[in-house]
């Protein structure tokens, strides 16, 4: 099959597009993105490396030397990176988080994908966004684009539970800018510590979207769900959604199956915001189509 001769097509002229993460091992941005570049004919080249907050400096920087065409930054780096960028457009201004870089004649330019990715697979899903309350587990790299762009889409509230230790803060950054900053959408944005079960219960029984923002139930932390077993707020008229997509049924979306609430994993939110950022690094659009039914055959339900 054509896909899979990738390799044979990299020469001298090869664009060198990274991904600084960790753990890396599972990612899908290296397979998804080289499946575009071969499908759409560009001579660009997606490679991984495992990168944390210790070394992020010094690997941005020397991607910057070596004229990559841009990166993707994925946990823990989202938040970190913004230190070492050059200008930040609106969608990380807002975030505070970048997942994707641009690298402009040698000025790195940070983009965030993330919260429209997420949007977009909502309504590839038939969510209805519109005067929504929506729950949000999580206030970090992934958790703080989804609220921000959430708030855009015509919801009008949304409640935000983090863990009470030091990224709380994040958290409640989250909330006042939403409620101040963010006015103009009329959002009312509320803030709860994760530890609070009572107001997780009511909140989530207000809201028609429960969102987990964390990496809680990611591998190898599979086993770990932000429910609880004692807490019985899981529906049938509530979506229950996950940015986590490996595995692909976190244990979140199990428990949320059983008590027959529509579940949706993070693959859609991963591919589209692979698309956006596609499309920033290469000024050309991803085949989607092509792209998801080679990627996420196995996934049809």
């Amino acid at each position: 099959m054509t896909h899979t001769v990738h390799e044979k097509n990299i020469d001298g002229k090869t664009k060198l597009v990274g991904l600084l993460a960790t753990p890396i091992g599972h990612s899908l941005s290296p397979r998804m993105h080289n499946l575009g570049y071969t499908l759409a004919g560009l001579n660009y080249a997606y490679l991984a490396f495992e990168v944390g907050n210790n070394e992020l400096e010094k690997a941005v920087n020397g991607f910057k030397a070596a004229g990559v065409a841009g990166f993707n930054v994925s946990m823990p780096n989202k938040m970190k990176v913004l230190e070492y960028l050059d200008e930040l457009d609106d969608s990380a201004k807002y975030t505070r988080a970048s997942n994707t870089v641009v690298n402009q004649d040698g000025r790195l330019i940070g983009y965030n994908t993330d919260g429209l990715g997420y949007v977009k697979n909502l309504i590839d899903h038939d969510v209805k966004l519109e005067g929504q309350k929506v729950t949000l587990v999580g206030s970090g790299g992934a958790a703080t684009p989804i609220a921000i762009q959430l708030t855009q889409s015509g919801i009008r509230e949304i409640s935000i539970f983090a863990r009470n230790d030091e990224y709380f803060a994040q958290a409640e950054e989250n909330v006042n800018y939403i409620n101040n900053e963010m006015k103009e959408f009329g959002v009312k944005a509320n803030i709860f510590p994760l530890e609070d079960k009572e107001a997780f219960r009511r909140e989530v029984a207000e809201s028609a979207i429960l969102a987990n923002g964390t990496s809680l139930g990611m591998k190898p932390l599979d086993h770990l769900s932000i429910i609880d077993d004692t807490l019985d707020v899981l529906r049938k008229d509530l979506v229950v959604t996950d940015v986590v997509y490996n595995p692909q049924k976190t244990k979140l979306l199990t428990q949320a199956e059983e008590a027959g609430a529509k579940t949706i994993n993070g693959l859609g939110m991963m591919l589209w915001q692979g698309a956006l950022a596609f499309k920033l690094f290469t000024g050309v659009d991803m085949p989607m189509k092509q792209v998801k039914e080679i990627l996420f055959a196995d996934n049809k339900k």
